[in-house]
């Protein structure tokens, strides 16, 4: 789930063509701002390389393990739904240079030893389907995936956003790869997965959300993560801090309309 940093410098660059001497503009980047820094290629096409060399020297060190976030949630559980919202994107989208985020949708559900119906799970059957839609998001849509989920999980109906926010991110990706993921093997095989990391929990779950970092629980990591996740995950990094967790100020390119 990890993407190349974007500087909100860019959601305010535009370029003047008017001494190009050419008779049409040329073609609107096709890429959306959250990709423009994923190569050389794109940030070419989009006019950005600039901004994104400048915002490539501000980046931590490398050779520093980024902090592992893993969230283990269920779909329809309020708490989850606000934790992801209001905690995990917004902190992910300032400091993903310096962790990366695991989703695993399953959270209470059961699994059970019937071929029909193979979970059970707390929201009911709505839950069921929406935990393996997001886990099919997850498996086909890779660095568009957490962009998409967060967009279901801060809409009014979780399940009803589901085709739009794929569309909205990750057009590229049809509906129907993910209907046939939902109701085929695929899907039972990525529930399966999720309930067998879920289930391999030391200390074992009691409740979601339920967060891990490095792959460790703790009840005071869980306590501040829901406070201000993004002051944790700024404290747990070992490296140089980024000038996103010590407020210091950056100046990149002075770019204007």
């Amino acid at each position: 789930m990890k993407q190349s940093g974007l500087c909100v410098v860019f959601l305010l660059l535009c370029t003047d063509r008017r001494g190009s001497g050419m008779s049409h503009p040329k073609p609107a980047c096709r890429y959306p701002p959250s990709q423009w820094c994923r190569s050389l290629e794109i940030a070419i096409a989009c006019n950005v390389q600039k901004q994104c060399m400048e915002l490539n020297a501000t980046r931590p060190n490398q050779a520093v393990p980024p902090v592992s976030v893993t969230l283990y949630y269920e779909i329809l559980c309020p708490a989850c739904r606000v934790f992801i919202s209001q905690q995990l994107f917004p902190t992910w989208n300032m400091l993903q240079d310096i962790m990366t985020v695991t989703l695993v949708p399953y959270g209470n559900a059961k699994e059970l030893p019937s071929a029909d119906s193979p979970f059970t799970c707390q929201h009911g059957e709505p839950e069921c389907r929406g935990n393996m839609i997001e886990a099919c998001v997850l498996h086909l849509t890779g660095h568009s995936a957490f962009q998409i989920i967060n967009c279901m999980e801060s809409a009014a109906n979780v399940l009803d956003a589901a085709q739009p926010c794929l569309q909205l991110y990750a057009p590229s990706v049809s509906w129907l790869s993910v209907d046939s993921c939902v109701k085929g093997r695929l899907g039972h095989q990525l529930m399966h997965a999720n309930a067998v990391m879920t289930r391999a929990l030391n200390p074992a779950h009691t409740h979601v959300p339920w967060v891990t970092f490095n792959g460790e629980y703790t009840e005071e990591n869980e306590d501040k993560a829901m406070s201000s996740l993004f002051h944790l995950v700024c404290q747990l990094y070992k490296g140089v801090k980024p000038p996103a967790c010590t407020g210091a100020p950056v100046r990149l390119s002075r770019s204007f309309c």
